[in-house]
């Protein structure tokens, strides 16, 4: 089901339909951009919140598209991958390029990072060179004004031959009037401008674009743009091309090797070479640079990434955002708890006095009370901070600096952003792991991020061992977690073939992180919980406590007490919560909460049995829907073998870890 407002959803974006003079028509506009420009603020901003969310058909690639309403037109409007360029080197860039081909949207709204106009500019050529209908955004306008960047918005239109607008998405401003030139554009007939090469270059492209339109291919791109992939080498492209004529290729051998004879280089770096050359002679004719003594920005990135301070921040960073966690969390906790308390407290004697109302009160009520006192309260600061650490850039630096530590486990730095939001939820974060370039990769910072502890393990963390053993204890958990991902990342790297590749990453430059855009991504982050899963918390607890008081729980504690209690050391009820944990974490505390009939866990856990139990819950077999995540994106034998590794490594862990800590009590 689609999502359709009447106008954007901004409520400046107000626009009165009696006015319009156009005729109403129905368009299709697709957003295209690097990644981390801000393309998602402009879709979220267009379409609102419930948009169709799929995969593109027969790939595993994210489809977003959503309806939009605008002076009297219906738009449809699809959110393309974020992608660097239109080769053939994931399939992202496979998908974008193929559906502006061949799809033909009636406007694509370019969205380009207006403080790195330059760089961005070279994806911004390739769709010129694909005569898609364009309108360029020029995004964070105001971070580049606060750079000391001025852009003259006329002169650079007139030099691209495309509209130009500028735009501070996550305020709202430039949206309404991108769309207003999308749909100027949609309902034109304007002929692109075409940009020129070096001539020597020109006269080779122009030569062999000759025989492509001779030989009429009829492939549906442009022939330019095919002239053009063919001499960069694209492997597809050139296929396509050989099954049409032979005649295109032995010229294309020809005028690729006279274009490497007389440049000296491979024919893909003349070509980039020269859209970078091209990008910054537009960029110089439509930028004036303010002279600026060292901005706090400029220090604020040498420190980031220094050597020796980078680390210091990437640490502060990841520690900062771990005890804000806990901190904040545990106030909130108190005050929700207070005042359930004034409201009602479940009495645990309910359970053999009054069966009947120990199900409502102590399953019921206690679902609430730890939802409310247990898990919210950790959630929301989370990924709160989070999202603001997101939108100021600091999280790439803290993925730049952590890139020689990463290699060590057979990855990038860049595999550390799916990491840390696996610290949020691992569902997303394996789900992101496509930024990372081969599936090599992406199988190993899957691995990782299922022995990361997500918010629901934070949860379990900081509810059993923050509050009733110590922070201290937790944090030692967070460091032994890290080392476990060291080491078997280390493992996981022996055991998968394959080679490392190096770092490339868009640095977003820095800025004041927005705390609307912030909210609204907690926010989006959160809503399931509200609105699924805290329900499913409270009839889950009401139902864990209806096996509790008839006794139904009991064969199956027996039948794992060598394992809980034996090996692991605890209480005998444990082996139901772990089983509980599968479906997910945070029902191992309201199992704990429903069975010993109170929020207060050291009625039914020693201190030490708190300890093993979080650094179990932790590391053991990740929730179903992580195991479905798995299983969609690498395939269920790998899923299963993650899967049994995070077992094996929990039973281990967790049972030297009673063992050795009732030695030295």
């Amino acid at each position: 089901m689609t999502h359709q407002n009447n106008t954007p959803a901004n409520p400046k974006y107000k626009t009165d339909i009696a006015d319009t003079t156009e005729k109403s028509k129905q368009f299709t506009f697709a957003l295209a951009g690097n990644a981390n420009v801000g393309k998602s603020v402009i879709f979220n901003q267009l379409t609102g919140s419930n948009q169709i969310i799929g995969n593109w058909p027969g790939k595993t690639v994210d489809r977003a598209e959503g309806i939009l309403s605008f002076e009297g037109h219906e738009i449809k409007v699809i959110d393309l991958p974020g992608i660097y360029s239109f080769s053939t080197f994931s399939m992202e860039e496979i998908v974008s390029r193929d559906y502006i081909a061949l799809e033909k949207p009636d406007a694509v709204i370019n969205v380009v990072d207006a403080s790195v106009l330059e760089r961005n500019l070279f994806f911004t050529l390739q769709l010129l060179e694909m005569n898609a209908p364009l309108v360029l955004v020029l995004n964070q306008i105001d971070v580049a004004k606060n750079k000391g960047m001025l852009i003259n918005k006329d002169r650079l239109s007139e030099m691209l031959g495309v509209p130009v607008v500028f735009a501070t998405a996550t305020r709202g401003e430039g949206v309404y009037e991108a769309v207003k030139e999308a749909v100027k554009v949609a309902t034109s007939k304007h002929k692109h401008k075409q940009l020129k090469y070096h001539k020597d270059l020109e006269e080779q492209i122009e030569k062999l674009q000759q025989i492509v339109e001779k030989e009429n291919l009829d492939l549906k791109y442009p022939s330019r743009w095919i002239t053009i992939k063919l001499i960069e080498g694209d492997t597809e492209i050139t296929k396509l091309v050989a099954e049409k004529s032979q005649t295109a290729i032995l010229q294309l051998n020809l005028i690729s090797t006279e274009i490497e004879k007389r440049y000296q280089e491979k024919c893909f770096s003349i070509i980039a070479s020269e859209r970078y050359a091209l990008a910054s002679s537009i960029v110089a004719a439509s930028l004036q640079q303010e002279k600026s003594s060292h901005r706090f920005t400029d220090k604020l990135d040498w420190f980031a990434t220094h050597r020796i301070y980078g680390y210091i921040t990437a640490s502060a960073v990841i520690g900062g955002l771990l005890l804000w966690t806990f901190f904040v969390g545990n106030a909130f906790s108190g005050l929700i708890s207070q005042g359930l308390n004034l409201i009602y407290s479940v009495d645990p004697e309910l359970s053999t006095s009054a069966p009947i109302l120990s199900i409502i009160l102590n399953g019921f009520w206690g679902g609430i009370d730890a939802g409310l006192t247990l898990i919210i309260p950790f959630v929301i600061p989370f990924y709160l901070l989070l999202a603001l650490i997101e939108d100021s850039g600091l999280l790439t630096r803290v993925a730049f600096m952590m890139d020689s530590a990463m290699h060590k486990i057979g990855l990038h730095g860049k595999a550390l952003i799916p990491i840390i939001l696996g610290y949020g939820c691992s569902v997303p974060a394996i789900h992101s792991c496509k930024i990372m370039e081969t599936r090599r990769e992406r199988l190993l910072s899957a691995f990782a991020i299922t022995f990361a502890p997500c918010s629901a393990r934070t949860i379990v963390l900081l509810g059993m061992v923050g509050l009733f053993v110590g922070i201290h204890w937790a944090l030692l958990l967070y460091v032994v977690n890290l080392a476990i991902i060291f080491i078997m990342g280390r493992v996981a790297m022996k055991a998968v073939p394959g080679k490392s590749t190096g770092l490339i990453m868009e640095m977003s430059s820095f800025k004041r992180p927005s705390i609307n855009f912030a909210l609204k991504q907690t926010w989006t982050r959160t809503k399931s919980l509200i609105y699924v899963v805290f329900p499913i918390y409270i009839v889950g607890s009401a139902l864990i406590q209806v096996l509790y008081v008839y006794d139904i729980l009991t064969p199956v504690s027996n039948t794992l007490y060598p394992l809980t209690v034996l090996w692991l050391g605890l209480p005998a009820f444990a082996g139901v919560l772990l089983l509980l944990g599968t479906v997910r974490k945070e029902l191992i505390i309201l199992g704990a909460v429903a069975i010993l009939g109170t929020t207060n866990l050291l009625t039914g856990f020693t201190p030490i049995q708190l300890v093993v139990m979080a650094l179990v819950a932790m590391l053991y077999i990740p929730c179903v829907s992580t195991m479905a995540i798995l299983g969609k994106e690498f395939g269920w034998k790998p899923a299963a073998l993650i899967s049994l590794a995070n077992i094996g490594t929990a039973l281990i862990i967790g049972g030297l870890t009673f063992h050795i800590l009732n030695f030295f009590t």
